[in-house]
Formats: C-alpha cells, structure tokens, sequence
C-alpha cells in the first residue's frame, strides 16, 4: 500500500485485520492485529482525557513526551501483533494509542480535540509526510 495514511480512533481501528465489535468484521489488514473491547473494571466508553507512554521514538512524536495528555473516546481498544507500536496509554489495560507502520500512522485519540498537543502531533505528522 503506497498512500500514506493517518488512522483516527475507529480509523485506526480500520487498519487492522478484524474487529469484535458487534459480531466479527474483516478490517484492511495493513497493521497486523485484533479490535477488542475494553476490560469491564472501567467505564466504558473511555472518554475524555489521558496521558501517553512513548515507548518507541519518532519524528511523529517530535515536541511530545510520556505525560502528555491527548482526548479519548473509544469502547475497544488495539490488541496489534507486530512491533509498530510508538506510545501506550492506560485505561483498565495498557494498549497502543499511536503506531507508525512504513507510510501509516494510527492514533486512537481525536489530535483535533487534544489542544496544544494535538496541534504538535497533527503539525509533526504533517512533516513526517514530506520525509
């Protein structure tokens, strides 16, 4: 796949191989992983406001740090199968809230809701597409 993409929450989703959410759906399959419900101990959906864990750096996160806070709101989660995963965010489990694959980025938080953090992710992917 040649297009650069940039997966928002569901979009992000979207670029997995299946989800469970309301029975068994096939996703795009360019990131290897499942879409699975978050754990009943929270309330779901999660919504509003949480923090990132960079575990892998790239130009994407430029500006950015583990702390930072960006807005949520999903009721599943990326369960990914291969080593594209930037940063965590936790919420009942630990789970990707950005990953980088070749000429895809997926965030499972809304950039255009996070404020100043968002701006930097959104201004960061934006160079990443001219590299």
């Amino acid at each position: 796949f040649e297009k650069t993409i940039l997966g928002i929450c569901l979009g992000m989703q979207l670029l997995l191989d299946r989800s469970y959410e309301h029975g068994i759906f096939e996703g795009m399959g360019l990131v290897k992983g499942e879409v699975i419900k978050l754990p009943n101990i929270v309330k779901i959906p999660h919504m509003g406001w949480n923090d990132i864990i960079i575990v892998k750096d790239s130009q994407l996160l430029e500006g950015l740090k583990s702390g930072d806070y960006f807005y949520f709101v999903h009721s599943y989660y990326c369960k990914i199968m291969e080593d594209v995963t930037l940063a965590l965010t936790e919420y009942g489990i630990k789970f990707p809230s950005i990953i980088e694959k070749k000429n895809i980025v997926g965030v499972q938080f809304h950039p255009e809701k996070s404020g100043k953090n968002g701006l930097i992710f959104l201004k960061n992917f934006l160079k990443w597409c001219r590299k």
